[in-house]
């Protein structure tokens, strides 16, 4: 049974930091890729960031040079760092792993990912 358990989430005020991470069971973590994606209140779910098997890392324009993903291998865990938070960052961070070595499309796409945490709450205040 492949479990996926976020933490690090809470309330910041805009300009600080938070580091989330994602804790991974069940299934060869170095061998998969990992993502994370957030969804604001009424909005639809939304790709953040990702790295891959073999370490490439993408992330979505709005994140760009605030946010840098990490993985360790050692410790089953992907990590999202957090900087320069802006409110519109308020969202429900969610972690996802891909079944094989990829995503099975788009990486940023939900659809491409197999499975998913329940989610971490991130509030930033102004």
């Amino acid at each position: 049974q492949v479990l996926l358990v976020e933490s690090g989430g809470g309330l910041v005020q805009a300009g600080g930091s938070l580091r989330l991470s994602c804790a991974a069971s069940g299934r060869p973590f170095s061998s998969s890729s990992m993502g994370w994606f957030r969804q604001a209140p009424g909005k639809e779910r939304e790709f953040v960031s990702a790295i891959l098997s073999g370490g490439e890392t993408s992330y979505a324009d709005s994140v760009k040079g605030r946010f840098t993903i990490s993985r360790d291998n050692a410790k089953n865990t992907v990590y999202l760092q957090i900087n320069s938070l802006k409110t519109e960052d308020t969202a429900v961070y969610y972690c996802a792993q891909s079944n094989g070595y990829y995503p099975v499309g788009d990486y940023d796409q939900t659809s491409s990912w197999r499975y998913w945490g329940q989610g971490t709450q991130v509030t930033v205040s102004s």
